[in-house]
């Protein structure tokens, strides 16, 4: 058994999100959508706890256990402290437990397993209910962080009862595009440490990868400055990481000019559009304008406005940002450009990987901030 009440996953991007390690007794839910890599996250943090010397009980209840070894096997996973167990019934499951008193335990799924002694199929909010207390119960009782894997709906929330988000001590969601191969875990709730941070990995062909340093997976590898390119940094949890916004202006052939975007909030871009043409005198109002992240990143927050603004400029003028350029920043109605939560951890980071000048709010109105940015 666990005696120390902490310890790490030996997976430090994971260990990030928990808050540095697995309490004793804890109940974690991890979310995601079908395919994007739950399961061979969650082997590899058994598989490397496994062989630091910890005993850990896969249990599998949707696949068979030669399945799970197979991908153990692919992915380098095996180890003589790694159980791996196919059970569906809630029974069989706290049996495992009792007789090998693991270190950890990872159920994968919660809604695949059922008990007889609850009403009720297998998914069912009564199943789902009854089985992660028993789950979480046994857990506390021994000591004993346990995983919990957890299916999501068509909306992306976790399916079976709100209450099971309760009655877990950390909620946690891993999420990713299936067209690229970065993988984020981000921490919804938390009671052992802190909800803003996030684990960052790669899907290879031998498994899941951790990438300490993601900065440069979200920016292009041109070598000349193009044009409708602008590189921001945006905050994830703790960690700064430079993105490359791209747009693409060119002349509507349609009544309704179209406004696309991807990796970026669209009514955000919208109101941008506005802006430049109200603040700026940049006329949109004809052209059709695309927006984008590289590599499949999601900024949602306000301080990539300025980035995609001078993007945008940049692609109507066919005048290209300079690479040392770096720009953040809220942009409000009037043109204003307002500071952001940690300039100072956003532009060391820029000058960490070669971002000389920095266009942030200090630059003041808009039109400064384009014509410092373009020349």
């Amino acid at each position: 058994m666990v005696t120390d009440g902490y310890q790490p996953t030996m997976v430090q991007e994971f260990d990030r999100v928990l808050g540095g390690g697995l309490v004793d007794g804890a109940a974690i839910l991890l979310s995601g959508e079908p395919g994007v890599g739950k399961s061979t996250l969650l082997l590899e943090v058994a598989s490397r706890l496994a062989k630091s010397g910890k005993k850990v009980l896969y249990v599998s209840a949707e696949e068979s256990a030669s399945q799970v070894r197979l991908r153990a096997q692919r992915t380098s996973a095996l180890s003589e402290n790694l159980y791996l167990a196919s059970e569906t019934d809630l029974g069989y499951v706290l049996g495992q437990f009792e007789q090998l008193q693991p270190d950890l335990m990872v159920v994968d799924s919660v809604q695949t397993v059922s008990s007889q002694e609850i009403d009720g199929a297998a998914g069912m909010p009564s199943q789902v209910r009854g089985v992660a207390s028993n789950l979480i119960r046994l857990a506390k009782q021994n000591s004993t962080p346990i995983i919990l894997v957890g299916h999501v709906t068509k909306d992306g929330s976790i399916a079976g009862p709100r209450t099971l988000e309760h009655l877990v001590d950390v909620v946690c969601h891993f999420e990713g595009d299936r067209q690229t191969s970065l993988r984020f875990v981000r921490t919804l709730k938390n009671r052992f440490g802190p909800t803003d941070e996030v684990g960052c990995f790669e899907m290879t062909g031998d498994g899941i990868v951790e990438v300490s340093d993601p900065s440069q997976l979200f920016v292009s590898g041109a070598t000349t400055p193009v044009s409708g390119t602008c590189i921001t940094v945006a905050v994830e949890g703790r960690r700064a990481l430079i993105a490359e916004i791209q747009a693409l202006v060119v002349k509507s052939s349609t009544p309704q000019p179209r406004r696309v975007t991807n990796g970026v909030d669209s009514s955000r871009v919208a109101m941008l559009l506005a802006v430049l043409e109200r603040r700026a005198g940049i006329s949109l109002s004809d052209k059709d304008v695309y927006v984008s992240t590289v590599g499949g990143m999601k900024i949602i927050e306000p301080a990539a406005d300025l980035a995609i603004a001078i993007a945008i400029a940049s692609a109507v003028s066919d005048k290209p940002v300079a690479k040392s350029v770096a720009a953040f920043g809220e942009i409000s109605l009037s043109g204003e450009i307002r500071g952001v939560s940690n300039p100072a951890q956003r532009s060391n980071e820029a000058t960490r990987l070669g971002h000389k000048a920095i266009v942030d709010s200090s630059s003041g109105q808009l039109k400064v901030a384009l014509a410092k940015a373009l020349g």
